[in-house]
């Protein structure tokens, strides 16, 4: 099955500025090899349950090794028999706008 996961991930206590945390988790997602999109308030990463799964997993566990407090907002849409819903979502929107 598809998963189209939105993932936020960062610590609570680590003061203002998240950005090296927020990298960390988004090198992790990037070295997975899963079709993914950063964005400034969240990550989007497609693939099949285990693989995604897999990827939040590993970013929590990656930050858990020095933050106390790690906050993740997950959001999935899981769908059979679809493939590159990323590029299909935001292309089936435009194609509406013209």
């Amino acid at each position: 099955m598809n998963v189209l996961a939105e993932l936020s991930i960062f610590p609570l206590d680590k003061g203002v500025s998240l950005a090296a945390y927020v990298a960390r988790a988004v090198k992790i997602i990037q070295d997975s090899g899963l079709a993914h999109q950063f964005g400034p308030m969240s990550t989007v990463i497609e693939g099949d349950w285990d693989q995604v799964m897999d990827v939040v997993g590993r970013c929590q566990a990656d930050l858990a090794q020095d933050c106390d407090r790690i906050l993740v907002y997950l959001r999935l849409d899981c769908r059979r028999g679809r493939q590159n819903a990323m590029e299909g979502k935001v292309r089936s929107v435009r194609d509406r706008l013209r």
